[in-house]
């Protein structure tokens, strides 16, 4: 019996289903989450699964927020424990006066309850053995049962439930008749044994407007068909393999000739990830638009073609969904810990672009644009994703493209312009002061505008040369051709607070989400910040402009060693004490509770001793 009250609240509240990998609950889970959706009331689902394949314990989160947040919360209001070996923490991570749900088939002893949450019992496998008889059946429907109950107990329209299985099993009618049989096995036990609804309920409303709800890895890879890739070169790793999946499926759709059924797309499985890279460079050396889709691992194996891409000038763009490093890591856990390697990926003096998407929307756009930025830079872009977008549904404004767009293929000198009397043709002479030089796809011109691809130290018109003065040159005018790309990079997007305030917070990437909302939690108590979020590197001039105009700035990243902090402070010479780390980097998604928590404290700290004095 509980001796707190129940939680009470209509549309915000978070469901965990803690289950055991392969037992075929992800669909099932996934599910639930659409199921909301189609009442009109937002949801942020997330998936947490282990990288074995079968038989560890794996965890799906959907938060149901109607106000919109798509953020980790943190905490749990109702846990539907599936999993005995997760128990005791399942348990532990309730809210007090929140829910647990669980088979009940086998009695619980008391002491593996909590006094302060409401224990909910369905005999689910009680209720499976007594309709089904085959042993995968069974493991199967028990997943269909408890959403029918979970129907029950938040009010859902069952309807809406039974829309969904038959969008699934369409054209398979003994799959969907038997699926909604098992929805409503659980939801009349529901309805007949307990108190139906619990304080938290799923009402329909109309919040999700026209937005969609895809994952960021399908995202980029349509925005690389849109932005005109015709090569993936990749090789399978976590989390980032379904990235080159989804450009199969979407150029099957997009780029057959409609005339001959022609594929008009190259996809190549590498014997390894230095060889995927390798044919990327090659493909785009030739003029077409190439990718690899990768992650941390992968981008260490890729180094040494990454230093080649930089120092021969040829186009490329790498889509590196991170996770949490180093070595193998924790392959199915999200990080954004590949930010300082990717800066300067290679040996030598080396500064490469990233791009950081918040969210698949910008995932799209971004993959788009990336190419463009390839070939007008003549480098690798760095479309720096995670696993936190790239694998999980998320909400997002629509996908838009302008028809009318042209690609930017950069500074190409045609015959034509070859031919022209006067002209000057050198691989790497810089004719107009902003470091690009001009490029000859092969077999321009007969005679005119052919040039050696190297390696090694050359000169400006790629003829092969070790004297330090030429050398010198080449890499000075490298650093013009990074500093040009400052103007060109998706610029940062500043938001102030309603009062003026001498703090300020900078943010990137898939951190977006949760630090919008926890502003709101900051300024109730009290606290104003500015904040900025970087969208690129280089980094704009305004970066250096908004610290300058605080006395703190709260760097938030997920990784340990603070990395986009280490960059900000190395390329802008701003005094590291002036930069507070908030970090989290467990591999989880980070929450808003955690943001507003820790800056919180570091705030309240301030009020009773001032910084510079405690660290003096």
């Amino acid at each position: 019996m509980s001796v707190q009250s129940p939680i009470s609240s209509v549309n915000d509240f978070v469901v965990r289903f803690a289950n055991v990998n392969g037992s075929g609950s992800a669909s099932a889970n996934e599910m639930f989450a659409r199921s909301i959706l189609r009442h009109g009331v937002p949801v942020s689902p997330r998936n947490v699964f282990p990288s074995n394949i079968q038989g560890l314990p794996t965890w799906y989160e959907v938060r149901v927020t109607e106000a919109g947040h798509l953020g980790a919360r943190g905490g749990v209001d109702m846990m539907v424990a599936m999993n005995p070996q997760t128990w005791d923490k399942d348990v532990a991570s309730i809210e007090p006066g929140g829910y647990l749900f669980y088979d009940s088939t086998k009695p619980m002893p008391t002491s593996k309850f909590r006094a302060d949450i409401t224990v909910i019992g369905v005999p689910l496998t009680a209720i499976t053995n007594s309709t089904y008889t085959d042993p995968r059946q069974r493991q199967l429907f028990k997943n269909i049962i408890y959403l029918g109950a979970m129907c029950a107990l938040l009010d859902m329209d069952p309807k809406i439930v039974e829309q969904l299985i038959s969008e699934q099993y369409k054209g398979k009618e003994k799959l969907l008749s038997s699926n909604v049989h098992a929805l409503h096995l659980g939801r009349d036990w529901a309805l007949q044994n307990l108190k139906c609804p619990i304080g938290l309920r799923v009402k329909k409303s109309d919040k999700v407007g026209d937005r969609i709800f895809i994952e960021g890895n399908s995202a980029a890879a349509l925005g690389a068909v849109y932005g005109g890739a015709t090569v993936c070169a990749w090789y399978p790793i976590t989390p980032s393999s379904s990235l080159a999946d989804a450009f199969g499926a979407h150029c099957k759709k997009l780029r057959h000739d409609p005339e001959t059924g022609k594929a008009k797309y190259a996809i190549v499985q590498g014997e390894d990830e230095l060889a995927s890279i390798g044919i990327v460079i090659g493909a785009s050396w030739n003029g077409a638009r190439a990718f690899t889709a990768t992650s941390g691992p992968g981008i260490s194996l890729m180094t040494e073609f990454i230093g080649l891409s930089y120092f021969a000038e040829i186009p490329g763009v790498i889509m590196n969904v991170q996770r949490a490093g180093p070595s193998t890591g924790m392959p199915t856990r999200t990080q954004q810990c590949d930010i300082i390697a990717c800066a300067y990926a290679s040996h030598g003096d080396t500064k490469h672009i990233l791009l950081f998407p918040e969210d698949p929307a910008e995932a799209f756009e971004f993959a788009a644009q990336s190419f463009d930025l390839a070939e007008r830079l003549q480098t690798m872009i760095f479309l720096m994703l995670d696993l936190d977008i790239g694998m999980n549904h998320r909400l997002c404004r629509p996908l838009k493209w302008d028809d009318a767009r042209q690609y930017d293929r950069g500074k190409v000198m045609t015959a034509e312009m070859l031919d022209e009397p006067g002209r000057d043709f050198g691989r790497y002479l810089d004719v107009d002061g902003d470091g690009i030089p001009y490029r000859t796809y092969p077999g321009t011109h007969p005679t005119k505008g052919s040039f050696f691809t190297r390696g090694t130290s050359r000169d400006r018109y790629a003829r092969y040369s070790e004297d330090g003065a030429v050398y010198a040159d080449n890499m000075q005018r490298l650093v013009r051709k990074f500093e040009t790309a400052q103007d060109m990079v998706p610029r940062p997007l500043q938001a102030n607070a309603a009062k003026p305030t001498k703090y300020g917070v900078i943010y990137f990437g898939s951190t977006a989400p949760a630090m919008d909302e926890a502003i709101g939690l900051l300024e109730a108590k009290g606290h104003q910040l500015d904040r900025l979020r970087i969208r690129a590197f280089p980094f704009h001039s305004s970066v250096a402009s908004f610290i300058a105009d605080h006395d703190f700035v709260y760097v938030v990243e997920q990784n340990r060693d603070a990395q986009l902090r280490q960059l900000i402070v190395n390329e802008n010479g701003i005094d590291p004490v002036r930069l507070v780390p908030i970090l989290h980097y467990d591999g989880t998604p980070i929450t808003a509770r955690f943001i507003a928590s820790t800056i919180g404290d570091h705030q309240d700290h301030l009020k009773v001793t001032p910084l510079r004095k405690a660290v003096s």
